[in-house]
């Protein structure tokens, strides 16, 4: 019997004990797990706008690079679902996730505004959000200044098929054509860009689906037709800004 109790108790102490070491390494190990999730985030919304980055690719700029180029040639803004922007945050704190489980009109969108320091012009960052064949995928698309037309495109997923789903991340050629697709039909009604299964019909607003992700290829299809949606309101509101604009100059 004192030998069973000693043995619980041996037992109880060691699991009191390890569980007090593993709460302080979580605590210590925090700000730097923190810190690198943050600067991963950043790596990959620049991934959208990396042929203006200059010779370097995303995955060859230093952490301090990445922050530098956020500090200086990124303004963050949060929109609500009107499109109108909403004080004291910052885009980077918007948990798209968390956001997604919300009735959609209490949501907040992140939006980021890159600066090309040679041209000086304005790239807006749209982030969008949706579901894969098994579980949720996301994105960052990049519209020109003319708010119509994608620069760049970059995805991520969290656990589509190696060699079929997953090359939405991997397969770089993949991406690449989304560059100078746009958002609207020639009619000027609003499109998005569709993943076509057998190859695109429409070069203006259509890229080729990836062989044998037909789901994943839908969903990503889905998610930019939704998700480039709800910035409407603040890109309508944009546009309209910049016509009055060129009038006065005018």
């Amino acid at each position: 019997m004192n030998s069973t109790n000693y043995i619980l108790g041996f037992i109880l102490a060691m699991t009191a004990i390890v569980a007090v070491l593993l709460t302080g390494l979580r605590e210590v190990t925090k700000a730097g797990a923190e810190r690198n999730e943050a600067i991963f985030n950043k790596r990959a919304i620049l991934m959208s706008v990396e042929n203006y980055l200059g010779d370097k690719q995303v995955k060859q700029l230093s952490d301090a690079e990445v922050e530098n180029i956020f500090q200086n040639q990124v303004e963050q803004v949060v929109l609500n679902m009107d499109g109108e922007e909403v004080e004291s945050m910052m885009a980077e704190d918007v948990d798209m996730a968390k956001e997604r489980k919300k009735p959609e009109a209490e949501r907040v969108l992140p939006l980021y505004i890159f600066s090309d320091t040679d041209t000086k012009e304005k790239f807006y960052i749209l982030s969008v959000r949706g579901n894969g064949l098994w579980d949720e995928i996301w994105g960052n698309i990049a519209l020109k200044s003319d708010l119509e037309t994608i620069a760049g495109a970059a995805f991520d997923h969290t656990g589509e098929t190696p060699g079929l789903g997953a090359e939405i991340k991997d397969n770089a050629s993949f991406r690449k054509q989304f560059e100078g697709k746009k958002i609207y039909d020639a009619e000027g009604n609003y499109t998005a860009v569709v993943v076509r299964k057998n190859g695109a019909r429409n070069d203006r607003y259509e890229v080729d689906a990836i062989s044998g992700a037909t789901v994943t290829c839908d969903g990503v299809t889905e998610m930019l037709q939704r998700g480039i949606k709800y910035y409407q309101p603040y890109l309508e509101e944009l546009d309209a800004e910049s016509d009055v604009q060129g009038f006065l100059v005018q």
